[in-house]
């Protein structure tokens, strides 16, 4: 299981350096990211809320950096594109979040391990679907198919696979903040208060700038 952003290749970006990427791949979060790929990371989750409260693109304002990160630094419910991704290493099945997904909701699998609650991740034409039975978690690939490839696990390795997750979250946001102390350095306390709300983690101490 590994909690994964959505990402797009960027158009002409150039507030911070970012990796070249494929549109709708995803890229892993953990502590083991390059800088360029945390800047990835946060351009992508910054983007996500790179609009109005109407759902529209803002205007912009005179600083384009400032712009850019306004929502991100002003919203109150943030979203990140992406989920988590759980491959089944014996088979070759991998579950991948849906449309309808988030890395902000990524503690809802913990209501379907306490209370067995159905998780639905999107929609046609792809339907991702968790399900508790007894001590068995059956994650349907697409839901919307009668043959669809499934993951099915215990709840125990679901529990480990979660705290696992939640480790390399809390691991790329302590990149994040030293990556932000690196590269902006003005905006750094709040733009890793904004990444952990983003997230659901703890917020990061952060040592005031010199």
């Amino acid at each position: 299981m590994q909690p994964v952003l959505e990402i797009y290749a960027p158009d002409s970006f150039d507030l911070w350096p970012v990796t070249e990427a494929e549109s709708f791949g995803f890229l892993p979060l953990s502590g083991e990211l390059s800088p360029t790929e945390v800047g990835t990371a946060v351009m992508r989750i910054a983007s996500c809320n790179d609009i109005t409260a109407d759902g529209d693109r803002p205007h912009h304002q005179a600083d384009a950096l400032d712009s850019f990160l306004h929502g991100l630094l002003t919203f109150d419910s943030l979203f990140a594109a992406g989920g988590l991704r759980v491959t089944d290493n014996s088979t070759g099945v991998t579950f991948l979040p849906g449309c309808c997904d988030g890395l902000e909701e990524w503690r809802d699998w913990h209501q379907l391990v306490d209370g067995g609650s159905l998780l639905g991740f999107g929609h046609a034409p792809l339907s991702p679907v968790a399900e508790r039975f007894g001590d068995t978690v059956r994650l349907t690939v697409n839901a919307d198919r009668s043959d669809s490839p499934v993951v099915e696990l215990s709840v125990t390795e679901l529990r480990n696979l979660l705290a696992g997750a939640e480790r390399d979250l809390a691991d790329f946001l302590a990149l994040a903040a030293d990556w932000a102390s690196r590269h902006l350095p003005d905006h750094c306390a709040p733009v890793t208060a904004a990444l952990a709300r983003a997230l659901d983690l703890p917020a990061l101490a952060i040592p005031p700038q010199p």
